[in-house]
């Protein structure tokens, strides 16, 4: 008798199927994790902390803290900004400053009662504007700067105080947007009435525009805190900001310190976010409150 064997021998085990729901389920949840981390980077302030070291700085000032907030654009942080208040009052600071855009329509002008009186209740605040608060109508300007007023926070209209600690002295100046009224006082105007009023005295500048910096290392003013730059938008590893605020790649001066001469620039990236390509755009360029401490070089 002949047994016939059938050919092939084992059967190959079959393959699972993949269920196309898995495939999916992972897809969403990638989606929802990569959605959460880009919300997170686009609104998740960071608080920033820097040593400015500068020469000639008396020294009175010499540890002075600075906490700075720019380009908010009428963004609150938490309800009556008590997220954003809460940041800056750990922060323990000598001096809070405004440098500009601080909201964008005139119905934003109901954010600045709580967030004003909360930050002069932690320390002198000054307000300087930004090109977003003259691209509304003057009466509105003048609206905002009457309530800051009203609420502790004091605008710097081409004015300068003098700050005193330690029985030092230094100059705090403010200048107006140049988006402002056609014959406002310039920078360098400014520090000209400085040097005849107040001349030999360390010079802080308040001014909104970055991408000014020549111009006022030009005047003489040995610091200056800006804005107005978002940190370049989208920030890429060892190059910097990649846009400017005039749609140009590459910009100078976009977040952080630079010097020139024998002036030093700080730029803050700024606590609200970007319309380009879309409301609230940023890439690796958190929000930030910076913190400047003041050292003697």
């Amino acid at each position: 008798m002949t047994t016939t064997e059938r050919s092939g021998g084992s059967r190959r085990p079959r393959r699972k199927r993949r269920h196309p729901l898995r495939w999916l389920a992972g897809l969403a949840v990638a989606a929802l994790g990569g959605w959460a981390w880009f919300q997170w980077q686009c609104w998740g302030v960071s608080a920033t902390h820097t040593d400015a070291v500068l020469t000639g700085l008396p020294g009175g000032f010499d540890g002075y803290k600075i906490v700075q907030l720019s380009d908010l654009h009428g963004h609150e942080y938490g309800e009556g900004s008590g997220d954003l208040l809460a940041m800056v009052a750990r922060e323990s600071p000598d001096l809070i400053v405004l440098t500009g855009d601080l909201i964008d329509q005139k119905g934003q002008l109901e954010m600045i009662p709580p967030l004003a009186q909360g930050l002069s209740a932690i320390a002198p605040a000054y307000y300087i504007t930004g090109n977003h608060e003259w691209a509304l109508k003057k009466d509105t300007v003048a609206a905002l700067k009457s309530l800051l007023a009203q609420c502790g926070v004091t605008p710097l209209t081409n004015q300068y105080e003098i700050l005193e600690r330690d029985g030092e002295r230094m100059v705090l100046a403010g200048v107006e947007d140049p988006n402002g009224y056609a014959d406002h006082t310039t920078p360098q105007e400014l520090y000209a009435r400085i040097q005849e009023e107040a001349p030999g005295l360390f010079t802080l500048l308040l001014a909104h525009r970055n991408d000014r910096f020549e111009e006022y290392a030009a005047a003489g003013y040995d610091f200056i805190m800006s804005g107005h730059g978002h940190g370049g938008i989208v920030r890429l590893p060892f190059v910097g900001g990649l846009v400017g605020t005039g749609r140009r790649f590459f910009p100078d001066w976009t977040s952080g310190l630079y010097t020139l001469e024998d002036s030093t620039l700080f730029v803050s990236r700024g606590l609200g976010n970007n319309t380009v390509p879309f409301q609230g755009f940023r890439l690796f360029n958190r929000p930030e409150l910076a913190v400047v401490t003041l050292r003697r070089g």
